[in-house]
């Protein structure tokens, strides 16, 4: 048996897990830098909202003084003033809830647009170890239905707050002003409301909070069938998928029918309390009227002014039940922002030497997926030469994969160190690292865009600038691709459907080849790329690969081992310790894991093909 190459250790610096941010005790107040550089739409909103209520806080006085010119002093000319007044003051009323809805509408629409775009920026830039225990239909529902509440915080819930808070000092003060004797009366209620509000906003907040999750895990499963729907139908599941959404979506209902009980008692104990403060306010009114102490006008004023004061407590209340809901989604979508990244950019990242060599380096890495588990890898040390074919074999869940994973950094090693042309791979950046590497996976996913925007995909540059047709055809022709395409009704401007489902596996496999070729890297990684074809496209996939791997360093995943043979050197992984090291005829004569896993996969005088 070969023994690997033996590599001194290096020093040992610790490895960062995806982290969960500090819960903030106000997280709405995290709306509030975003908010800022809108501050003049809201400032000019906030005017004319206070505008639009002093006209509505006038009103009452108005209609006393009309029905007194009414029934006491009789004047038509006066009555005549007045309603034109009160019209004139509704059309500019008019205007400015127009531009107060306006610009609280458009800015919320700005705001929670880009809230969303950050927050999918930051998603798509975490670990894949965070998607590993994240469901899709989770995040989802996070960018949607979370930043939707928000939305309606900024674009109505605010200008409400403030409406109603206007109301409710203004209409107190007026309250005063018309007849001290009954408000005491009227504010009777007020204590009780808020006793309300406080007791039902909590469990309201931790209701809607509940809903929110329940919806999100059933979007997570429909998500999850809808991604899978092959293998659901193939295994006649529908009826379990099924199944599956329909309890979810009960959980849902059950969860919501908690969230109307609370809130249903929550409104039926406002209405009461204001209502019943009305008639209090109406027989202590009315008789203060018989005895000749406020007149019918004043009486009515009063009243209005009461039910804006009641109005004004019950939508503060109610508000505040919004928000308490609010909250929820608030944490939920600051801590998804705020989610460290066990994998980062260092502080000062270093440059490749150019040209590039593509050598690789594995020194003592150990890795685990997680802590509580047993290493993966085990005191691993590789070495990819410049322009070297390596092949990574080994039983399944020897960890092969785990290695092609580390490489361009989608998890960071626990100890040890990788160096990429010399230099450790923790101290380069991301897009530095990672666009040095190409990568052709087993089952390639296209997007569900055309075959042109599939394969430029692997070309856009930071600022949105696409490769040239040129370039897309080479790439194309490189990889063999040319010959299916032109076929095609619509040649490159052919949609592939979702996950590319219009394209056979290996029609798939030509075009991520091809956009390999396109990236133009210094190291190809194939993770066993012809696994799963036909005999006819493997050979077209095996003559395109053979063009890539020129003067490329190339690390093959070989689950198949008549993939091996194109390789310079063979390792031989197993249970997370690299066993022997040499080429396939060497391997074969060692009678090692090598030999056993070959003479299991083909019959004595098998001829072995590559």
């Amino acid at each position: 048996m070969t023994a690997p190459t033996p590599f001194a250790v290096s020093a040992q610096r610790p490895t960062p897990r995806e982290q969960p941010p500090v819960t903030s005790p106000r997280p709405l107040g995290r709306l509030l830098p975003r908010i800022r550089p809108y501050l003049w739409r809201l400032t000019v909103a906030f005017v004319c909202l206070v505008a639009s209520a002093s006209i509505a806080l006038a009103f009452p006085q108005i209609v006393r003084h009309l029905l007194d010119a009414a029934f006491i002093d009789t004047d038509a000319g006066l009555l005549n003033k007045i309603a034109l007044g009160l019209l004139g003051l509704f059309a500019i009323q008019a205007v400015l809830n127009f531009v107060q809805v306006y610009f609280l509408t458009s800015t919320s629409e700005l705001v929670i647009a880009q809230l969303r775009e950050d927050l999918f920026a930051h998603l798509v830039r975490l670990s894949p170890g965070f998607f590993t225990e994240r469901r899709t239909g989770e995040l989802t529902s996070r960018l949607s239905a979370d930043t939707t509440v928000l939305q309606t915080v900024l674009s109505y819930n605010l200008s409400e707050f403030a409406r109603q808070t206007l109301f409710l000092i203004g209409g107190i003060a007026l309250l005063i002003f018309t007849d001290s004797r009954l408000t005491a009366t009227t504010l009777a209620v007020v204590p009780l409301v808020v006793g309300a509000a406080v007791v039902f906003g909590r469990a309201l907040r931790k209701a809607s909070t509940g809903v929110q999750d329940r919806i999100a895990e059933a979007t997570g499963t429909a998500d999850e069938a809808f991604s899978q729907i092959r293998t659901v139908q193939s295994y006649t599941a529908e009826a379990e998928e099924v199944r599956r959404y329909g309890a979810h979506l009960h959980q849902v209902i059950d969860a919501a029918i908690r969230r109307a009980k609370i809130r249903g008692t929550f409104f039926g104990i406002l209405t009461f309390c204001g209502f019943g403060g009305v008639v209090a306010v109406l027989w202590q009114g009315g008789r203060q009227v018989l005895a000749g102490n406020l007149t019918a006008g004043a009486l009515v004023s009063f009243l209005l002014y009461a039910l804006y004061v009641a109005g004004a407590v019950g939508s503060l209340a109610s508000l505040f039940g919004a928000y308490q809901e609010a909250v929820g989604a608030a944490r939920r979508v600051f801590d998804l922002l705020e989610t460290v990244s066990s994998v980062k950019d260092p502080a000062r990242p270093l440059r490749l030497p150019r040209p590039l060599r593509g050598e690789i380096v594995m020194d003592n890495v150990t890795f685990n997926y997680n802590p509580a588990l047993p290493e993966v890898l085990q005191g691993v040390s590789l070495r990819i030469g410049a322009g070297e074919v390596v092949a990574l074999v080994g039983p399944s869940g020897a960890g092969k994969t785990t290695v092609a994973s580390l490489l361009p950094r989608f998890w960071d090693v626990a100890s040890g160190r990788i160096t990429f042309d010399g230099i450790d791979i923790r101290d380069l950046s991301l897009s530095e690292l990672r666009g040095a590497i190409g990568i052709v996976p087993q089952e390639p996913t296209l997007f569900s865009g055309t075959i042109r925007e599939n394969i430029a995909y692997a070309a856009i540059g930071a600022d949105g600038s696409r490769p040239s047709e040129e370039s897309i055809h080479a790439a194309a022709k490189a990889a063999h691709a040319v010959e299916f395409i032109e076929r095609l009704p619509k040649g490159f401007d052919t949609l592939v459907g979702e996950r590319g489902v219009k394209l056979s596996g290996g029609q798939r496999q030509r075009i991520a080849i091809a956009r390999v070729f396109l990236k133009n890297p210094a190291l190809v990684i194939l993770d066993e790329a012809t696994s799963s074809l036909d005999t006819e496209s493997e050979r077209l996939v095996e003559e395109a690969m053979e063009d890539l791997l020129r003067q490329r360093s190339t690390l093959i995943i070989a689950h198949r081992l008549s993939t091996v043979l194109r390789a310079d050197r063979l390792v031989v992984i197993d249970r997370g310790v690299i066993v022997e090291e040499g080429s396939h005829q060497d391997l074969l004569a060692s009678e090692g894991v090598y030999s056993r896993l070959y003479r299991g996969q083909f019959r004595p005088g098998d001829a072995l093909v590559g």
